[in-house]
């Protein structure tokens, strides 16, 4: 049986980068070991083009995986664990 998953949603739009970075990494670290247990994911929604390149190359360093979906006003950029 699969457990569902919390989704943490992030609103950091209006914000650039180096700013949605560092936020990004501050909630990552926050909830590392739920990310990496598979019993959270989450949400990033922003508006800068930057954060679709910085955020994903540094999440993948952390050994986590991400996906960048355009969206209204902006970009998801979904933070998770790969099985």
């Amino acid at each position: 049986m699969e457990q569902k998953k919390n989704i943490i949603t992030m609103d950091i739009r209006g914000q650039i980068c180096p700013s949605c970075l560092l936020l990004a990494l501050k909630e990552v670290n926050s909830n590392i070991d739920a990310i990496r247990a598979h019993q959270c994911e989450l949400a990033i929604l922003s508006d800068d083009r930057h954060a679709m390149i910085t955020i994903p190359e540094s999440i993948s360093k952390m050994g986590l995986s991400s996906k960048v979906e355009s969206k209204d006003h902006g970009f998801e950029i979904r933070i998770f664990k790969d099985i």
